[in-house]
């Protein structure tokens, strides 16, 4: 299942569960069967039972899950403790190697393994006043390939987030009507295309300064942190519209 028709299935669920359970669906297609989501810098009132604060979302095996929260590795959890330090996707593997990890976090680490969640990444997700979230995914396969797969786990976590965020706090969606201008909407197409700010100067045939300038426009204008945040909430808004195929391409943060 591709961005666009994640974003379609979404918009047509106001539970939690239902909302979860098509991300796991999807994520399953690529390997990554094993799916976290926790709201690490603010309490979040939503989630599902017997999930308690940070995490708002697990699927995992049934033992790891018990252990986890028996022994309040949340607390522990590299991935969870580490991930304000990153502005966008790491693989638990590269953290391991390229991090001092304390000694409770690398057993956290091991025996998350050990008990099947293998080839693990983690998108750091932000909303307003400093609001820090993270999805986690994993898989059960040795030859999963999360570097392959980074770009579309991220964007399926980043619209994830948006769609959450407007079923935890349905008050708040709705109240400001979000207008772009012609060319940030161009931008935002050629960004789902994979494009890079230089690419879609070259197409539109402004300078990549240009580019910059009205992608920084429209993610003020979404309220969003970045420019695939951007691209999932102008798609959930209708702002934006085009073929299926467009979005087949792996979309860039």
């Amino acid at each position: 299942m591709n961005l666009f028709s994640f974003v379609e299935c979404a918009e047509r669920t106001q539970s939690l569960k239902a909302l979860f359970d098509l991300l796991v669906s999807c994520t399953s297609e690529e390997g990554f069967t094993e799916v976290a989501y926790g709201a690490i810098t603010f309490s979040e009132p939503l989630r599902l039972p017997g999930c308690p604060p940070p995490l708002v979302a697990m699927k995992v095996p049934p033992e790891w899950c018990q252990r986890y929260l028996e022994r309040k590795y949340y607390t522990l959890d590299p991935m969870v403790r580490r991930t304000p330090m990153f502005a966008g996707p790491f693989l638990w593997d590269e953290l391991a190697k390229e991090h001092r990890l304390q000694a409770c976090e690398q057993r956290v680490l091991r025996e998350a393994r050990e008990a099947g969640l293998k080839n693990g990444v983690s998108v750091p997700l932000f909303g307003l006043s400093g609001r820090i979230s993270v999805m986690s995914f994993a898989s059960r396969f040795d030859d999963a390939d999360p570097q392959r797969n980074v770009k579309h786990l991220n964007a399926l976590a980043w619209q994830f987030h948006t769609a959450f965020a407007e079923i935890a706090r349905p008050s708040d969606s709705g109240s400001n009507r979000v207008s772009l201008s012609e060319r940030e909407k161009d931008c935002l197409r050629w960004v789902a295309e994979g494009k890079s700010s230089r690419e879609i100067g070259k197409i539109l045939n402004v300078s990549e300064n240009t580019v910059n300038f009205h992608m920084k426009n429209a993610i003020r204008r979404l309220g969003t942190a970045n420019r695939t945040h951007g691209l999932v909430k102008a798609i959930r808004l209708g702002l934006i519209e085009f073929a299926e195929p467009a979005l087949a391409t792996p979309i860039v943060a």
